[in-house]
């Protein structure tokens, strides 16, 4: 047992938050993100949603502030329907850890999040129930 770890970070999540260097990615995904076949490392986060876990992640996770916009979200694909709720809430997390607020959010089309999604340290698998529930964050140092 540690202190001040949240209980939704799993000693597996936290030896790879631990081992990512600056500039390191890390994919958080929902439950329909291919992450088990695009993976270089995979945590799997059953049973957790997406806006929960990344604001444990970021209580730990500096954010990297060498680049504009640290957090991709995917976008939603032409002629889908859809409305990204949850993306509002992943940003609010956003804000809630970082000063830049919105200004640290992009968004990026899904194949260029795909081929981003395979170049990252590692990604974890969640069973976030919402479309475009994902993202990638760039770590970054700690000052």
């Amino acid at each position: 047992m540690l202190k001040g770890i949240p209980a939704i970070i799993s000693p597996e999540l936290l030896k790879i938050l631990d081992e990512m260097g600056h500039g390191d990615d890390l994919v958080i995904g929902d439950s329909n993100f291919p992450a088990a076949s695009n993976a270089k490392r995979l945590v799997r986060a059953d049973g957790h949603g997406v806006p929960e876990l990344l604001d444990a992640i970021l209580s730990l996770f500096p954010l990297d502030t060498f680049v504009e916009k640290p957090v991709s979200l995917m976008q939603v694909v032409k002629g889908d329907p859809t409305v990204p709720e949850i993306q509002e809430r992943i940003r609010q997390v956003v804000r809630n850890h970082d000063p830049r607020g919105d200004q640290a959010v992009t968004s990026i089309e899904r194949f260029e999040f795909y081929e981003r999604a395979r170049q990252a340290y590692a990604i974890v698998a969640t069973t976030e129930p919402a479309a475009y529930g994902c993202l990638i964050i760039k770590k970054g140092v700690i000052h």
